[in-house]
């Protein structure tokens, strides 16, 4: 029986990687037909077994289509199954377009491939490989219905050219990106406007707290832009960060709030022997450093700090307030070249190689003791209240009053970052640091990173903060390096 189509949409043909880097893929493309080649449900099952974020996501995706097709013969499977009503409950809110003009939101139909296809595999295309099968059924699927606009979505660079070059139109699989660019993504701060003072210094009201911490209240419609936790700062002609700096308290219509932000640079007060030798640096302390911040993103380059800043400040916490009982420092295991192999010992023993950066900056926090026996004595103590751990083991897990540390967590996907999100409990903070121009996980842009996710989805929470480093300060070298490589 041949499938019939509703020849005023789209068509779209998805790709295995699709449902099994999104498994909600199947409900994301509004009232748009999409259609599953047989190849796509053999490549589910391979890929089921194992305990991987990909095995798991092929096992929904197999539920998922189970729950589809589990009332349906095979002439309603052929005629196109619809996609509305029984789809999952957590997938109804985000499932499909807003609503325009009053109208409720409505899905297509969902297609299998239930016979073979009716066009030859071109010349072009030698062998006999799950890829081809897909293009296959795709220019298939063109030639059949010439009225529909057919598109394969694959997040397969190779498989979109060879679909391009055999005269297939192709797309990358669009919906898990945050940002169109991610230039987008907010930096965490930003400029007054020069003639700040003479434009509002008049109404600017100010007063002290009991600390003797200088506040503001500001209102006009630049607040509109801002969010809870941001930093304005008033530029000072040489660029020397020493001009005004503010932080944004609260926010109430078009007025707010702000305070003075803590020195933490040079000849000021240091944390654990390391200051501030930027603005940027200066904002970030400021949000590693206030307890009533639970979850801070901080971004930049090889070289500005990220890990050094991140790890006094938890050192600071731990050791001199006794604000949080341990540091927990982890990172998704990818690595930058071929990988090494097995790695024998027990779970911290396997994970030391990867946290080279945690042994380098702790060298730097610890040098300054006098003595051998001194440097040995604090990094004894170090070892008892810094304690490292595989992101493998954390699901089902809680933490409380830990300092939590995710090294390399652009290499994070959404799902893998809401995971280790929500394992803090009450007092633990969540300090999350990476370079989004480092990715090495397959399937992850800048776009699609869980880094750039949550950098997204914290904007404007008061309890979280975010904060772009953009200067190097590792060396010259490193700083000519990344500037010019």
């Amino acid at each position: 029986m041949a499938e019939t189509f509703m020849t005023d949409h789209r068509i779209f043909v998805l790709d295995t990687n699709v449902l099994m880097h999104d498994p909600s893929a199947l409900y994301r493309f509004e009232e748009h037909d999409i259609y599953i080649p047989m190849v796509v449900l053999e490549e589910l099952d391979a890929a089921k077994k194992g305990t991987s974020e990909v095995s798991r996501n092929a096992r929904q995706v197999s539920r998922m289509l189970d729950e589809i097709v589990s009332e349906a013969g095979r002439a309603q499977i052929a005629d196109g199954l619809p996609l509305t009503g029984d789809r999952p409950r957590s997938l109804q809110a985000a499932s499909t377009a807003p609503a325009q003009n009053g109208e409720a939101s409505r899905l297509g139909r969902i297609f299998f491939q239930t016979r073979p296809a009716a066009t030859a595999l071109p010349d072009l295309l030698p062998g006999n490989k799950p890829d081809n099968s897909i293009l296959i059924c795709a220019l298939s699927l063109a030639n059949e219905q010439p009225d529909a606009a057919v598109t394969l979505v694959s997040k397969d660079i190779n498989l979109r050219i060879k679909a391009a070059v055999i005269g297939i139109h192709a797309e990358d699989y669009y919906n898990d990106q945050v940002l169109e660019d991610v230039d987008l993504l907010h930096s965490g701060h930003c400029p007054l406007p020069e003639d700040f003072w003479a434009s509002h210094g008049d109404a600017m009201q100010s007063w002290q707290d009991s600390q003797g911490r200088a506040h503001y209240s500001l209102q006009g419609p630049m607040v509109s832009e801002w969010t809870p936790n941001q930093f304005v700062y008033l530029p000072d002609p040489e660029d020397e960060g020493t001009g005004l700096e503010l932080r944004v308290d609260r926010i109430a219509g078009d007025s707010a709030e702000l305070s003075v932000v803590e020195d933490y640079r040079e000849g000021k007060r240091g944390v654990w022997g390391v200051h501030a030798k930027n603005r940027e640096q200066n904002f970030a302390l400021n949000l590693l450093l206030d307890p009533d911040i639970d979850f801070v993103t901080l971004l930049g380059a090889a070289g500005t700090g990220k890990t050094l800043l991140t790890l006094a400040a938890g050192l600071a916490q731990t050791l001199d307030e006794a604000r949080y009982r341990e540091i927990i420092m982890t990172r998704v295991t990818v690595p930058l070249g071929e990988d090494i192999g097995f790695l024998p010992g027990t779970e911290e023993e396997k994970m030391t190689p990867w946290m080279g950066a945690l042994m380098d900056n702790l060298e730097v926090l610890t040098h300054g003791g006098d003595s051998e026996w001194e440097r040995a004595a604090t990094n004894e103590l170090l070892a008892k209240r810094i304690k490292i751990r595989s992101l493998n083991f954390m699901r089902g897990r809680t933490f409380f009053n830990r300092f939590i540390i995710i090294d390399e967590a652009q290499n994070l996907t959404s799902k893998q970052m809401r995971t280790m999100i929500t394992r803090c409990g009450p007092g633990t903070k969540m300090v999350c640091l990476g370079n989004l121009a480092q990715i090495d996980t397959p399937y992850l842009s800048e776009t699609t990173s869980g880094l750039t996710y949550v950098v997204d989805r914290f904007g404007g929470w008061p309890h979280g903060g975010h904060i772009t480093l953009a200067r190097g300060e590792r060396s010259r070298l490193a700083a000519f390096a990344s500037e010019v490589l």
